[in-house]
């Protein structure tokens, strides 16, 4: 368990530090704006998808902890080449990973997405901590909803 931790702050303080894709998408089609008001973070997702629902780029800007910086630049990188039903798998497990004792199953993932997605969901360690990794995620979702925005205070 210990190695998990260790991972899970190793790769929250990289991404936290030096996030990816951190930036506007100049054509995105899909976008939604996610705040969290007990704390201030906010972020806007933008994706790029193609005629057939494949995510083609990712990305995102705004403000927030080293946590939802680092859980919106994992999430960009895991996003790019999926489509919008592997995207939305993606976002039920984080979810589940994040909020409940339930695991997931391994095979249903590549072994690094799994991997990404088991080591993020440490924050469930720390409860404060939860709206701030699942804001980003919920944007996302937002956004592939068709949805705007979408706060942090509804969801868990």
């Amino acid at each position: 368990m210990s190695e998990l931790r260790d991972l899970y702050q190793d790769v929250i303080l990289d991404h936290g530090k030096h996030p990816r894709n951190l930036r506007h998408i100049a054509e995105a089609n899909r976008q939604a704006t996610g705040r969290n008001p007990l704390c201030g973070d906010h972020f806007e997702v933008e994706l790029r998808l193609d005629s057939a629902g494949l995510i083609q780029d990712a990305a995102f800007h705004g403000d927030g902890c080293a946590i939802s910086v680092a859980s919106a630049s994992i999430m960009t990188e895991l996003l790019k080449g999926k489509t919008t039903t592997d995207a939305e798998a993606l976002f039920d497990a984080f979810h589940t990973l994040c909020t409940t004792d339930n695991g997931i199953a391994q095979n249903a993932f590549s072994e690094d997405d799994y991997t990404y997605l088991q080591v993020v969901a440490g924050v469930r360690q720390f409860p404060v901590r939860v709206k701030c990794a699942t804001l980003a995620w919920h944007t996302m979702k937002a956004a592939l909803d068709g949805v705007e925005a979408t706060t942090s205070d509804t969801e868990s």
